[in-house]
């Protein structure tokens, strides 16, 4: 049984995860090699398919799930779909198959089933496929806009509304302070931090209990 495992390790996200991770070896589930990846950590490239048989075999004690893409990046509302809730539903379907007690997963704040957005409708929808595993804990991690450097080509909306970021948060107050951005390394140094929790029940994570968690 391995202590954690992750899918979705090579966005900005999932690279920063397998760094707070530090001296704590986790499995690396991929689609691709990662670059750089450290001796103590352990990688098994497969296509997505093979995922849920590798995942349960496996049988980690907590299954990270950082994987995500958006809309324009994946070509259509259902190759974002795929990813974004079936791919990750299949790989809690595996871990659970395995045994799985825990698993934290990065979704998106405002994620509702009863959105009028489908990105957001997409995470809702999701997080209750999740719900309905039965898994002991569910951590779900609803970050703002993520700051950080992102693999693949620069993108001019991501970096207008980085640039845009700090008047936007100083704006959001109150129930809003949900909606402020917030730095990738932040995200996965609290999740990182999870991993190593127990507990039962279903957690939500925003913006300020992200940020205490990681300090």
């Amino acid at each position: 049984m391995s202590e954690a495992l992750i899918v979705g390790a090579t966005g900005l996200i999932g690279r920063a995860v397998i760094e707070a991770f530090g001296d704590r070896g986790i499995t690396v589930v991929t689609r691709r090699p990662v670059e750089g990846l450290a001796p103590h950590h352990a990688e098994c490239v497969a296509p997505p398919e093979s995922w849920p048989d590798l995942i349960a075999a496996q049988q980690p004690a907590v299954l990270i799930s950082c994987l995500g893409t958006t809309i324009r990046q994946a070509g259509s509302q259902a190759a974002f779909r795929a990813v974004d809730h079936d791919l990750i539903l299949d790989a809690a379907r595996g871990a659970r198959r395995g045994g799985t007690p825990h698993m934290i997963v990065v979704s998106s704040v405002g994620a509702a089933t009863k959105a009028g957005n489908f990105y957001l409708r997409t995470k809702g929808e999701t997080e209750d496929g999740l719900r309905a595993l039965g898994f002991d804990r569910l951590d779900l991690i609803r970050p703002g806009l993520l700051l950080g450097d992102r693999p693949g080509p620069p993108r001019l909306g991501e970096r207008l509304a980085t640039i845009a970021a700090p008047l936007a948060d100083a704006l959001l107050h109150g129930s809003f302070r949900r909606y402020r951005s917030i730095p990738g390394a932040k995200v996965a140094a609290a999740i990182a931090r999870l991993a190593g929790q127990g507990g039962s029940g279903v957690h939500i994570h925003e913006n300020d209990a992200i940020r205490a968690l990681a300090d």
